[in-house]
């Protein structure tokens, strides 16, 4: 290995291999000295580098030595004996060798699939990931002990968690949610790994200029994946950051429904990390398989920002103790949260729900591109019967989808929107008041709209209603709304939307608060191949991208053509002013240049809203 470390393996003529120990041979009936052919198997606990090959010859005049070239040594999942076997081929095709895939982010009720690049066979790409592990400080510090190491996938995904960010070394990505990237590239605008390890690399190991946590959790995805470690991105909706370890969130609302920030504590609507497969020699055999990395900076672990790999089965069981960083991530699915409602700082109302943290966590099923569930991975799934104390039954369908409820003694209150809100369209929801008593009330009803970004408090409000109802006794009343997409357009973007009913019984003073945070459904960019089923190797074909433009109010934009093993680079196209309905397409010619399932995919950024929409179109190129 190119370091300190070697190994003098004979060369026989047994091909007889060892899973132990390296060994080298030449074929008897393929025996050429002036030209020999050697072959070479390693060990399976052989470390992840790159390898200086050296023949030495011995005869009566002494020993001859020269000089055979290098070879890369990577993780080899195929191998029953390695620390990241995965036995079935599907899944290796998936976790190992796809060079694709989907990030899905949005809401748990509302789920966005983003096209992702992993891009680990386009060129500079496994240089990038090498050159990762011998950037990094316990390389720097120690070579003979990090080379020593890098046998154990524990180790080396420890070293890539916290190589992905800048925080404690020269990684790969400078996190930033500011909403201030001049500086750099806004994380919602890479589309691939690509174009970010070989910008870092090119750069003399400078970070690139922006990530948030699904830029992050991809770029560790392709590394792994380069590396030989079978490995899938994984997003959390609903993910918690307990700062203070007490498994409980506190969440503030005025008495006008208007969502404060005045906790440490926070739910991102969603979070993306990573999931590697490999055993835990350390742990035992019951903690093998899918284990939690996450390079996203948010708090330190052996004094570096880096987390995991935490063993998915100890974060289910609340195995505590199992390294690496289980209870972190135990919080990030299973906290509790407390809703107050404040007024001058004194407390009016307090609930909890224990159902929010953590409600979908998922992947991308193999295979197919569409979302899988593996929540029951992480928790124990609660019945619906044990929840119907605390939260309205969910169901999703195009007519209704049932939000939130929340009550107190004498009223309950439910909050639902009418459809899935979709971009240019009004965003409908309906208030049901309910009097639980036997006497008539006077009710006031505060309703509060407020943009927010998907990991911190919302914004100021951009909509609000405010009225009185009167409820008979045992009355339920629905009060409907709508916010046009003239109110919510220029201010949601690509962010969410905080939506809260506070409901006063004017009475006896109770206030009860429903909430929900929702994102607008963006329509996708429509992609068609000709001939799709017939796309071939080195030869040109054509896509055509279509877009119609769903909102109140014309758009200009660029759009953006990328497709790893489909088209060298990515292909840029301006777009005219589009009027509301008006219909564009454009024509995007590719060259396949390797075969298998490829993924083309497009992306509009708009230059007048704060909204991108994309789209993808799987393509399978063969040789002939």
């Amino acid at each position: 290995m190119e370091g300190r470390l070697y190994a003098i393996v004979p060369v026989t003529f047994s091909k007889k291999i060892s899973s132990s120990r390296w060994k080298a041979f030449m074929d008897p009936k393929d025996l050429n000295l002036q030209n020999p052919t050697i072959y070479i198997s390693s060990p399976a606990t052989a470390s992840v580098g790159r390898y200086r090959f050296q023949l030495c010859i011995f005869s009566q005049g002494g020993k001859r030595c020269c000089g055979f070239g290098k070879f890369t040594l990577l993780c080899n999942p195929w191998c029953s004996e390695d620390a990241v076997y995965i036995p079935f081929e599907d899944q290796r095709e998936e976790y190992v060798q796809s060079d694709s895939g989907l990030l899905f982010m949005g809401t748990a009720k509302n789920v966005v699939s983003r096209p992702w690049s992993f891009d680990q066979y386009e060129h500079g790409v496994l240089e990038a990931c090498l050159n990762l592990l011998q950037v990094s400080p316990q390389h720097q510090k120690n070579r003979r002990r990090d080379y020593l190491n890098r046998s154990n996938p524990v180790y080396i995904s420890r070293v890539v968690s916290a190589m992905i960010n800048s925080e404690d070394d020269h990684g790969v990505l400078k996190g930033n949610w500011s909403n201030n990237y001049k500086q750099g590239v806004h994380p919602s605008a890479w589309t691939g790994s690509g174009d970010i390890l070989k910008q870092w690399a090119q750069s003399g190991y400078s970070p690139v200029k922006y990530g948030q946590c699904w830029v992050f959790a991809a770029v560790m995805c392709t590394v792994m994946r380069v590396l030989g470690i079978p490995c899938r991105v994984i997003t959390n909706f609903n993910s918690a950051h307990d700062t203070n370890d007490n498994l409980v969130i506190e969440e503030y609302y005025s008495e006008t429904g208007q969502k404060l920030k005045h906790s440490n504590d926070s739910i991102w609507n969603f979070h993306v990390w990573v999931e590697g497969w490999m055993t835990r020699q350390d742990l035992g055999a019951g903690m093998n398989g899918w284990q939690v990395l996450d390079p996203t900076p948010q708090e330190r672990s052996g004094g570096v920002f880096c987390c995991g790999p935490a063993p998915v089965k100890a974060i289910k069981n609340r195995l505590i103790e199992a390294r690496y960083d289980v209870p972190f991530v135990y919080a990030e699915v299973n906290a509790d949260v407390h809703t107050i409602i404040l007024s001058q700082g004194r407390v009016l109302s307090m609930s909890k729900d224990t159902e929010r943290v953590g409600s979908l966590i998922c992947t991308k099923a193999v295979g197919f591109p569409r979302m899988q569930n593996v929540t029951s991975d992480y928790k124990f799934i609660k019945s619906p019967t044990s929840t119907l104390s605390s939260r309205s039954s969910s169901t999703i369908s195009e007519e209704s989808t049932l939000r939130r409820e929340s009550s107190s003694k004498g009223v309950l209150v439910f909050l639902n929107l009418d459809k899935t809100p979709i971009a240019g369209e009004p965003v409908r929801l309906t208030v049901q008041v309910v009097n639980k008593d036997s006497v008539a009330k006077t009710i006031k009803v505060h309703l509060n709209a407020q943009a927010k970004e998907y990991n911190n408090s919302p914004s100021d409000t951009f909509w609000e209603n405010h009225g009185v109802v009167q409820l008979a006794p045992m009355e339920v009343k629905a009060l409907q709304q709508e916010i046009s997409p003239a109110q919510y357009e220029d201010v949601v973007g690509d962010d969410m939307i905080n939506l809260a009913v506070v409901v006063e019984d004017m009475n006896s003073e109770e206030r009860v608060l429903a909430s929900e945070e929702f994102n607008i459904a963006s329509p996708e960019l429509i992609i068609e191949v000709a001939d799709e089923h017939s796309i071939v190797l080195n030869q040109e074909h054509a896509a055509t991208v279509t877009f119609t433009n769903p909102f109140s109010h014309p758009v200009t934009g660029v759009l953006t053509v990328a497709g790893a093993g489909l088209i060298q680079g990515k292909l840029q196209f301006r777009m005219s002013p589009l009027p509301p309905g008006g219909r564009v397409q454009q024509r995007i010619p590719f060259i396949p240049g390797m075969v298998g399932i490829k993924m083309l995919q497009a992306s509009l950024s708009f230059t007048n809203i704060r909204t991108t929409i994309r789209g993808f179109k799987m393509l399978s190129v063969h040789s002939v």
